[in-house]
């Protein structure tokens, strides 16, 4: 019976054991994939920097369209829109564009953004300098304000063969309503 017991008990720790492995992984998950996201432009994720970071840009040879979507998701009472549908930029090129939101509501209310970038090719050598998105940004009831966007795409996108066939890339945006304890980066 004591064999028989020893056993039972550690096929019960086995089991405790992982199901505890299991439950820490599901809770590491979204921050690991996050960053590897950010890490490898995985996913369409563009990389963020600061221009202290920058080498010396240079634009290439390569143009490229710039697309900008802007979307508010429902429960969030604002308008929300590029000032420019679209812009062609070289790669290597600093360029910068505007943003512009509006409170509809009686209310004062606060967003949060999301971003991606498509075709998922381009994630990796889209690179923002500046931007308004992950922060929580209040809106007085009637506020209009102006968000800038800094960006570039690698000179490294011109070597790709992957993104060969890649003339348009679309960043695009969503804002929700931002809920108390809601993680920022």
């Amino acid at each position: 019976m004591a064999a028989s017991s020893a056993k039972n008990a550690r096929v019960v720790l086995s089991c405790v054991t992982f199901v505890g492995v299991m439950v820490g992984a599901a809770y590491a998950a979204v921050p690991l994939y996050d960053w590897f996201c950010r890490v490898t432009g995985f996913d369409g994720t563009p990389s963020i920097a600061t221009v202290e970071a920058l080498p010396g840009l240079v634009p290439g040879e390569r143009e490229i369209t710039i697309r900008f979507d802007a979307n508010v998701a429902p429960g969030l009472a604002w308008r929300f829109k590029p000032t420019e549908r679209t812009m062609t930029v070289r790669t290597g090129e600093l360029a910068q564009m505007t943003y512009e939101i509006e409170n509809l509501s009686g209310k004062d209310t606060v967003g949060t953004s999301v971003y991606n970038v498509t075709p998922f090719q381009g994630g990796g050598y889209f690179t923002k300098i500046e931007c308004f998105c992950f922060q929580a940004q209040p809106l007085k009831a009637g506020e209009t304000l102006k968000m800038p966007v800094t960006f570039f795409v690698s000179n490294d996108f011109e070597k790709d063969p992957d993104t060969a066939g890649v003339s348009v890339i679309t960043l695009s945006y969503t804002f929700y309503a931002y809920r108390e304890g809601q993680p920022q980066s």
